[in-house]
């Protein structure tokens, strides 16, 4: 994985739940910096990548590893 500079566990919390937490924190970040999210809703693959599209924020990566879901966001500068 890529380095980042903040990261949330949203592990067991259901949507829209994982979003609104990475809103929140995607706030907090500059322009740039990259967000670590750890999420088990099976939705939030779907949910991320249009939370990613309607904000402008890019999604480097997801993917699944051991039942978890990994997504890498970085905020629009």
């Amino acid at each position: 994985m890529s380095e980042f500079d903040a990261e949330l566990d949203a592990t067991g919390l259901n949507c829209p739940l994982p979003i609104l937490r990475a809103k929140k924190a995607i706030a907090g970040l500059e322009g740039g910096q990259t967000l670590k999210i750890i999420a088990t809703d099976p939705g939030s693959v779907k949910d991320f990548e249009a939370f990613c599209k309607q904000t402008g924020n890019e999604l480097l990566s997801s993917g699944e590893e051991g039942g978890k879901f990994m997504f890498m966001i970085k905020k629009a500068a």
